[in-house]
């Protein structure tokens, strides 16, 4: 196995790791100014989440500069993508921390493109990230981190960027994923 699947791997077992400390019933104490608190556990998936996160443009930069580009990193690169967002949303919604609308609407989406890409795999081609996909990812990534910290450092002047950057995310998901099936309609069957 490459590198750059071994990288992707790494991300998906982090998944479970990142759940742990989110969801865990054992206190392991807090960080508290004034009236801001943070758990050590969600420091500690924060910190994770931000390591696995960054691991998405690196396996693929390693795995198209070393020309070892496989069937097997395209088929886990994107699972292990979703499967880091889904399961942080649904811990965030479980944690009352994000709307179960937004994260059912990301979630879907990520369903839809990737079935979307399944179908353009079978067909022989493979779906590029759009721009706006890439918008989607940095902008989800970011809700996810500010929704972690529990919006650091904006809880000090009382600006709610988590609830903003929640909301600009699935505006955005929702965007990206109509963009995608707008260019890719030949790959639908119509009968």
């Amino acid at each position: 196995m490459n590198l750059a699947n071994r990288i992707t791997l790494a991300r998906i077992f982090l998944v479970p790791v990142i759940m742990f400390f989110l969801l865990i019933k054992v206190d392991l104490g807090s960080v508290s100014f004034s009236d801001f608190s943070i758990t050590y556990n969600q420091i500690a998936a924060a910190l994770i989440f931000i390591v696995a996160a960054s691991t998405d443009g690196l396996d693929g930069y390693i795995a198209r500069k070393n020309k070892i580009v496989t069937n097997l990193g395209k088929l886990l690169d994107p699972l292990a993508d979703k499967l880091l967002v889904a399961a942080v949303l649904i811990s965030l919604v479980e944690m009352d921390k994000l709307n179960a609308l937004i994260a059912i609407v990301i979630i879907s989406r990520e369903f839809a493109v990737t079935g979307l890409r399944q179908v353009a795999l079978l067909e022989g081609s493979v779906m590029a990230a759009s721009k706006w996909g890439k918008w989607k990812t940095a902008i989800q990534i970011t809700m996810i981190i500010a929704l972690l910290i529990n919006n650091f450092p904006f809880a000090f002047i009382d600006f709610p960027f988590d609830a903003i950057s929640s909301w600009a995310a699935a505006i955005i998901t929702v965007y990206s994923g109509i963009d995608y099936f707008v260019k890719n309609k030949h790959l639908i069957p119509v009968e």
